[in-house]
């Protein structure tokens, strides 16, 4: 696990997540201008009880709050798939 990967899973742990997945697609997108910054390409898959009742807006924003700054530094592109329980 990157050191990345390990800081988001901290952060996102704030949420409770019943599952949560992070892949590291930072490679496919070699030479992009995000990747040359050294912000990463993530693919994140998240469970949590916390998005109950919650629209995607609210989700991701949640997300993107329990992740603060590594938005602006750590991560350049963040794909998410942010479900309750249940929602599969």
């Amino acid at each position: 696990m990157t050191d990345a990967i390990h800081e988001m899973k901290q952060r996102l742990a704030a949420l409770a997540p019943e599952h949560i997945e992070i892949v590291d697609e930072s490679a496919l997108h070699a030479g992009h201008a995000g990747a040359r910054s050294g912000g990463g390409h993530y693919q994140l898959t998240l469970i949590a009880a916390a998005f109950a009742g919650q629209n995607i807006v609210a989700r991701h924003r949640a997300i993107y709050q329990a992740l603060g700054d590594l938005m602006n530094t750590r991560i350049h592109a963040l794909s998410i798939t942010a479900l309750a329980p249940g929602e599969l």
